[in-house]
């Protein structure tokens, strides 16, 4: 449970602009995480409406990693 969404929010930026991770680094990372997720039985939610604000969430990080920011 995350008691301080600020701090993790601060994380969050500064990890992305450390980083500059490639689209496709992004996307093995994504498919990495919901491999995990598969593996521990939490994943795919039995309810699909459930599952769309983390959707979301994983479009909002994918589309951070567009344009000037993913060039090699």
């Amino acid at each position: 449970m995350i008691k301080n969404p600020e701090i993790l929010k601060k994380f969050e930026d500064n990890f992305i602009k450390k980083e500059r991770l490639s689209y496709e680094k992004s996307l093995d990372i994504i498919d990495s995480l919901w491999a995990e997720g598969v593996a521990l039985g939490i994943l795919p939610p039995k309810q699909h409406s459930i599952g769309i604000d983390i959707n979301i969430r994983i479009a909002s990080i994918l589309n951070s990693c567009s344009g000037k920011s993913c060039q090699k």
